[in-house]
């Protein structure tokens, strides 16, 4: 099936609870697997403007992911320190790994990236520097604090 990514919807914002929404602001995601009618996995067309970020540091307990930077320039956290990605670079992130991580574009550009990630059921997902966990429910990710309150 041809996709034309420019023609999926681009989504901003995202589904954390308050007070980590405005975090995110300058995330730009492409669903172009959702486009494709994918089941088992995920892919994304993601742009981060300068000062943004991927995500919060985080990983899946059930989840596999990965990265692929198609332009620009990110800075990986995780939990072994920073490393520059640049166009042509990679990474991955095997589920059950203790390793939080994310990227932020620090460079005064755009950057554009693939983000592949299966959709294994029931899986959670630990945010090492937030008071947020979350969990794979019917309807999407519900997010409770570590102490198990919901938000």
């Amino acid at each position: 099936m041809h996709i034309d990514p420019e023609q999926v919807p681009a989504k901003t914002g995202t589904v954390y609870p308050e007070p980590f929404k405005a975090r995110l602001a300058g995330r730009i995601k492409r669903r172009l697997g959702d486009a494709a009618g994918l089941k088992n996995f995920g892919v994304n067309l993601v742009t981060l403007e300068p000062g943004a970020m991927s995500a919060l540091r985080h990983w899946h307990q059930r989840q596999d992911e990965f990265v692929y930077v198609l332009a620009g320039e990110v800075v990986l956290m995780t939990d072994a320190g920073e490393q520059v990605l640049k166009a042509g670079m990679a990474a991955g992130f095997p589920a059950g790994e203790a390793n939080g991580h994310h990227l932020v574009n620090r460079s005064t550009a755009p950057a554009t990236y693939l983000e592949v990630g299966d959709r294994t059921p029931d899986d959670e997902i630990t945010y090492p520097e937030d008071d947020l966990v979350a969990g794979a429910g019917e309807a999407g990710w519900v997010f409770f604090h570590k102490d198990g309150q919901p938000y």
